[in-house]
């Protein structure tokens, strides 16, 4: 920035982002000065160096002013789990899947794990069919990141919210019931 420029010349851009051409380092602080800006060094490594003619604070103001917005729009992404086990029941399993709906729509990516004990590791297709069954009942919602892997004595499965398609509300299904 104006004096700790060190290059004998520079490539001059105008205050209001025009080509003002190669000129010389002097010739450059004295066209800041008489615009009452400052001179920044913008590619050091080009040849000649690209130098532009800007008002610093108003460009360091402007660019913490844009950090600030990008870091509210950004949104953390944290996987929730959800546990069943290989015989779980219908109204358990239900509950799990609103859970992990809920989840899902709320914008979090879901690990869907199934936890085998004692010798139920032998039947690890009967693990896939649950995994299968969950995945039936949020398909309208989520796709499935990750397809189900046994580590262990365990299965899992990794959900996301699918962007293409809409949500059935959930209180459309309750009026059919009754």
């Amino acid at each position: 920035m104006n004096q700790e420029i060190t290059a004998p010349q520079v490539r001059l851009v105008g205050l209001d982002g025009e080509q003002v051409g190669v000129v010389s380092i002097a010739e450059a602080l004295e066209q800041a000065a008489a615009a009452g800006s400052d001179l920044v060094e913008i590619a050091p490594g080009a040849k000649p160096p690209v130098a532009k003619i800007l008002d610093w604070g108003k460009y360091k103001y402007e660019q913490t002013k844009l950090n600030q917005k990008n870091r509210k729009n950004q949104r953390n992404q944290d996987i929730k789990q959800v546990r069943v086990g290989l015989k779980i029941g219908q109204h358990d399993l239900d509950v799990k899947i609103r859970h992990a709906r809920e989840f899902l729509t709320t914008g979090h990516k879901v690990k869907v794990s199934l936890r085998f004990r004692g010798r139920e590791v032998t039947h690890s297709e009967l693990g896939r069919k649950v995994l299968d069954r969950f995945m039936a009942e949020v398909e309208d919602i989520a796709i499935r990141e990750q397809d189900p892997i046994l580590s262990g004595r365990e299965m899992t499965m990794v959900l996301a919210l699918d962007k293409t398609r809409k949500p059935s509300s959930p209180s459309s299904t309750d009026t059919d019931k009754e």
